[in-house]
């Protein structure tokens, strides 16, 4: 048995389904090496209300049948509560970290691992006054595939599957109306949910924001499809000269004009629930035993990564140099680290290969 620590876990930003999985697993770990885990709940809401909003976890409090529930047995925060950019809004965000930092040193931790996506982790790495007295250990999940040097993510696994089903079930009242859907898949920026659950399902298009596309091209792919219905997947994320909206809307019009019979599609929030697939559950189990290797070598300001298949920790500071920083759209003067789809992916050819019009590729 290792030496007794005090451990802090919280989960932030959106949901996905795999958090479960790593907060079981967490404290499954921690209970072999005799460690207590504390739960923070709705992430930084918790941590800056009067208590704090924590309390002690345990294989039994958490159980194994938990493991498989999407969502956040924790909580991911609320809407209209103070948090970063509510706190930068008003001016008042050194005041809202130094609330966060006294109150994780008045839970006495050894470490907080953080269970967070992109955007959280280069609060992270920006705000690193908070922190400061704990050491800090990251887990990525985010169902956008957009966290710099990870070969995957908890939660995107997950959520390629659930769009791929909600796909396959359009495509039987698809096939029956003779009908396009124009399905539109998260992932803000970042293409690759669209890309994977577009060819998981055979969609005749997909449309990325990391490609450009010629809307003449599309409606061509759709009117000599040897089908006459079929998925079209789009991500949120793309955009069309001269008009506005969202995504799916902008495309299905441009068909509607065409004269080709459509609907657009928006499966939201479906993308994030659904049981944890085998494969997220198996990585975010690597990751939650990859984060207690590293509160067992004392590292701090790390983020676990799965690479070539190898789970690792890299430092934080790799984290945000390596990826595209950008400035965050809601929090004036915080810059966040990005991943997108490379034009070296191999998928992107498999589309190619299948007849998917995914855009104007550059040879």
């Amino acid at each position: 048995m290792s030496e007794s620590k005090r451990i802090g876990i919280m989960t932030t930003g959106g949901d996905c389904s795999g958090l479960n999985t790593v907060i079981q697993r967490v404290i499954c770990g921690a209970a072999v090496r005799g460690w207590t885990v504390i739960g923070i709940r709705d992430g930084t809401d918790g941590l800056y209300a009067t208590p704090v909003q924590a309390s002690e976890l345990t294989p039994e409090s958490v159980p194994l049948a938990a493991a498989r529930l999407s969502g956040s047995i924790l909580g991911n925060g609320r809407a209209g509560v103070m948090n970063f950019e509510a706190a930068a809004k008003i001016g008042k965000l050194d005041e809202f970290n130094k609330k966060l930092h006294d109150s994780l040193i008045s839970l006495n931790l050894d470490t907080l691992v953080l269970v967070g996506g992109n955007g959280s982790l280069s609060l992270a790495w920006r705000f690193k006054e908070i922190y400061a007295g704990v050491k800090l250990v990251c887990i990525p999940k985010t169902i956008d595939m957009d966290v710099p040097l990870t070969d995957a993510t908890v939660g995107f696994n997950t959520a390629v599957q659930q769009l791929t089903t909600y796909c396959d079930q359009l495509l039987m009242t698809a096939r029956s109306h003779h009908r396009w859907f124009v399905v539109q898949a998260m992932g803000r920026d970042c293409g690759k949910l669209a890309l994977e659950a577009g060819i998981a399902t055979g969609a005749a298009v997909i449309l990325m924001p990391e490609i450009k596309f010629n809307m003449d091209k599309v409606v061509e792919r759709i009117k000599n499809a040897e089908t006459d219905y079929g998925i079209i997947m789009v991500s949120e994320g793309i955009s069309l000269r001269g008009h506005s909206g969202r995504a799916a809307d902008m495309i299905s019009r441009q068909l509607t004009a065409a004269g080709i019979a459509n609907r657009p599609e928006f499966p939201e929030h479906l993308m994030r629930s659904g049981d944890t697939t085998a494969t997220d559950r198996i990585l975010a189990t690597t990751m939650a035993d990859c984060a207690l290797c590293a509160i067992e070598n004392n590292e701090t300001y790390v983020m676990t990564a799965m690479q070539n298949g190898v789970c690792k920790t890299i430092t934080l500071a790799e984290f945000f140099s390596t990826g595209d920083v950008v400035a965050d759209p809601h929090i004036s003067g915080l810059m966040t680290s990005n991943a997108y789809v490379s034009p070296d992916d191999p998928l992107l050819q498999v589309a190619v290969d299948m007849g998917t019009y995914i855009g104007e590729m550059k040879d």
